[in-house]
């Protein structure tokens, strides 16, 4: 009476395998879009009062040399200011990070751009004093 007979239970792997596969590419991806920054170093500035912020909705980046990077794109401060009149920019958090070598100029540059194109909210990137 072979049909009577009990079947030893099997665990099958493949289906498992797939799900922790699914899992990692997911969280690999969620962790990636989280990091707002393009990918460029940049040395920020120290300050004792530094704050987290949320991330922003836009990033600006001042290198050393005075330019700008918005979204992987290089722009002047004119057109800085155009790229936020495109935008409805009067809900957009602009976060300026600059590097540590850039002057005060440059960054009152950026601050007036960022205003000129109607955006409101915005910070300035720093490390903690304390996290060198």
């Amino acid at each position: 009476m072979r049909y009577l007979d009990t079947k030893k239970p099997r665990i099958e792997i493949i289906p498992m395998i797939d799900i922790m596969l699914f899992l990692l590419v997911f969280f690999a991806m969620l962790t990636l879009r989280m990091i707002p920054a393009s990918g460029h170093i940049t040395k920020l500035p120290t300050s004792s009062t530094a704050a987290t912020i949320p991330p922003p909705k836009l990033l600006v980046e001042i290198e050393a040399d005075g330019g700008l990077l918005v979204e992987n794109n290089r722009m002047t401060p004119a057109q800085l200011t155009d790229f936020l009149r495109q935008r409805d920019s009067s809900k957009t958090a602009v976060t300026i990070a600059g590097s540590q070598t850039a002057s005060l100029q440059q960054l009152m540059n950026v601050i007036d751009a960022v205003r000129n194109g109607g955006a409101s909210e915005f910070a300035l990137a720093t490390r903690n004093a304390a996290g060198k």
